[in-house]
């Protein structure tokens, strides 16, 4: 069984949108998603800031790397033995064509090891974050058994 992971670039946060200087976008390449749920995306919150400055980190080791956040976040994802494949979204060619090399690229052991640096294993930076990726199996006890 293989696992298709979804919103490899993290609501887009991963996207290139976010940067430590400018913040988030502005309205008007502001995602539908951010207006929905700003307790994800305001830049002014503190653990959003932390966000940002996890993206700046990335970024930067993209950069290192030599290839792009998008690219460098799609490959980390694909790089985990148990998923076969990841759900990407892009809204036009140009996103497509930008990230399309991802399926590609493969990232060394001390790129892996420096993304898990900056962001641990199973680490959830802003709590707001966390309520939607928790399947219920996780929240309730009683659902993690089949019924007797």
């Amino acid at each position: 069984m293989g696992a298709i992971c979804w919103s490899p670039l993290a609501g887009g946060w991963l996207s290139g949108s976010f940067h430590t200087r400018r913040g988030a976008p502005d309205d008007t390449a502001r995602s539908n998603r951010a207006r929905r749920m700003p307790e994800r995306f305001d830049v002014s919150t503190p653990a959003n800031r932390a966000k940002l400055d996890a993206v700046a980190a990335l970024a930067a080791l993209a950069d290192e790397a030599g290839t792009t956040l998008p690219q460098m976040a799609i490959a980390f994802v694909l790089t985990h033995p148990a998923v076969t494949s990841a759900i990407i979204g892009p809204r036009s060619i140009e996103q497509l064509s930008s990230i399309i090399g991802a399926a590609t690229l493969t990232l060394d052991d001390g790129v892996l090891d420096r993304i898990d640096e900056i962001v641990a294993p199973g680490t959830t930076v802003n709590p707001a974050d966390d309520d939607h990726l928790k399947p219920i199996g996780l929240r309730d006890k009683r659902t993690r058994r089949r019924p007797r």
